[in-house]
Formats: C-alpha cells, structure tokens, sequence
C-alpha cells in the first residue's frame, strides 16, 4: 500500500499525518506539489504497487484519480485507489460510505479489508487542455458554483473549516450572473437555458455534503447533469438542498447523459472536484468502469438503496 499526502493542501491535522507515516507496511509519501501527486500514483503502478491511497481532501483525490488514470488503459492495469479522508469537505469519501471519524490508522485498517468496486469517472476537455486530459471523480461545477471557487482561499478554509463554503457563497453572492449557455446533450442539437449554475457529478455531495447530485451512482456509466435555471429563487432551493432532493423543482433542469458539451456566454467558470479549471467552452464525458475503488461497509452504488 503506498500513501499519498498533498503537503501543498494543507488542510490535515498534523497529528494525522504523523500517525500515518508510523503505519507498518505502508509506504507513505508527502508530495510537495499537485503535480508530484499525481506522478507518484502513476509510478506506483509502474512500480507493481496495487493499492494507492489518497489521505486528504477531495482535492488530494482528485490527483491521485488523475495519475491512476495515467498509469495504465483500464482498471484492472491501474493500481486501486483508496482514501483516508483527512481533509475538509471529503465529499467524495461520503459516497463512497467511508467513516469520516476514525482514525487515520483505523481507516487504513479498514482500506485493506475493504471491497474494491469498478467506478466511474469524468473525463473533461476544454481548449486549455494542451497535451493533457483532466479527469474528475466526484462533482464538477460552474456558474454560481463557480464564483464560489473563485473567492475560496487556504486561509478561509484553515479558518473556517466545513464552513468555509458557506461563507464563500456569501462573498459570491453580489457577482451572481445569469449565463446565456447551450448544452449539447450526447452529442444532440444545442438547447439553449439561461442558468446560474450546472453540476455535472460521478458522486453525490459537494460543498461539505451538500447533497448537489442526490441520486447520482458512480458504477451506471452516466452524468448526472443538473441547472439551476436563471431567476431561481435560491433560498427555496438551498432549503431542499439540505432536505435531500431537489430534483423535482421547477427551477431544476436534471438530465442523466453519458456526454455533454456547455458553451455559455458570459464564459462560465467551471471548477472540476473543486479546483477552478476554466470559463471556455468545456466538455465532459463519462469513462465507465474506470477505477478499482474501495469503499466502505455503507457504500451503495445507488443512493436510498
């Protein structure tokens, strides 16, 4: 087993991280940047390595995914991928039903025994790409989500812990901008929406558990895709946000598509597992089956079941 910590992030109780480097058997490695992340779980694969484990946040997993994906052409020839959630929001360890409270040497107990089920993941193109594909595990979003990214800083998050999005969406709120966009669903004709925000998500939570994509299943192949159309009355949806489902909302556009082209204008920022990425044309596009992922005694593939 090779352990993954993001020194850059920075977001672990040391106390953690320390406990982490004592486990027997495990090797631990603290990268010093994003893009030392992600090439030591690509070397890990090359190194026979079959369990790499991300100990973070959904920030620190969405690199390793991202070098996992890098290190072979399916899952079987790509190392498995665990998490031991220490970071701030673990969005996507919720899903994936692993207990955010115990200790890091518990969880990688846990990691070892744990089931290993084929995931899905996003893969995301857009003109800044250049010679790479980015690649999502958990939730990408834009818009009003967007500008929330924007004005997340290291600092409100050391400060203000699961809150700190919270108080980013009240920072954000005076910039709230409709955006004229164009979906292209499967490669269909364009429908024009006028929206505030888009999830496009594997997983279901987002923002700290914020339930945003509630009946999202990371093994179906699919996106879940869901608009906040323009002129919502976001109070009345946040309340039914943290209800549980939202869905059915009249101000809710919720598509399931196995690819998806957005273009809007003004250009509209897209985050992707909640790092700020871009405000270009941007496409997203399921990869099925993708990853060995292990997950916890109360993972369900769908959720309520």
């Amino acid at each position: 087993m090779r352990v993954l910590y993001n020194s850059a992030a920075g977001s672990a109780d040391q106390s953690d991280v320390e406990a982490l480097r004592t486990i027997p058997g495990v090797e631990f490695v603290d990268c010093d940047a994003p893009e030392d992340t992600i090439e030591a779980a690509a070397d890990a694969a090359h190194a026979g390595i079959d369990l790499v484990v991300a100990a973070g946040g959904d920030g620190t997993v969405h690199l390793v995914a991202n070098g996992l994906m890098r290190a072979g052409t399916t899952a079987e020839t790509r190392p498995a991928l665990g998490v031991i959630p220490v970071g701030t929001g673990n969005d996507f360890a919720r899903t994936l039903g692993i207990d955010r409270s115990a200790h890091p040497i518990e969880a990688a107990d846990a990691i070892r025994r744990a089931e290993r089920r084929l995931l899905d993941v996003i893969r995301v193109s857009h003109p800044d790409d250049h010679d790479e594909t980015d690649y999502a595990i958990n939730v990408c979003a834009g818009g009003f989500s967007g500008a929330v990214d924007e004005v997340m800083t290291s600092e409100l998050k050391a400060t203000w812990g699961p809150l700190a999005y919270l108080v980013g969406a009240v920072k954000a709120l005076p910039d709230l901008t409709d955006y004229d966009t164009r979906f292209a669903w499967d490669g269909g004709p364009d429908e024009r929406i006028a929206a505030y925000n888009v999830v496009v998500a594997n997983a279901r939570t987002a923002g700290g558990g914020k339930p945003v994509a509630p009946r999202a299943d990371p093994e179906d192949g699919l996106l879940d895709v869901v608009v906040v159309r323009a002129g919502a009355d976001l109070g009345r949806l946040a309340a039914r946000v943290l209800a549980g489902d939202y869905l059915d909302d009249g101000d809710i556009v919720y598509n399931r598509v196995s690819r998806l082209r957005i273009r809007s204008r003004p250009g509209m920022w897209f985050n992707v597992d909640g790092e700020l990425r871009t405000n270009a044309p941007i496409t997203f596009e399921a990869v099925p089956g993708a990853l060995r992922v292990c997950v916890g005694p109360e993972y369900r593939a769908k959720a309520g079941r």
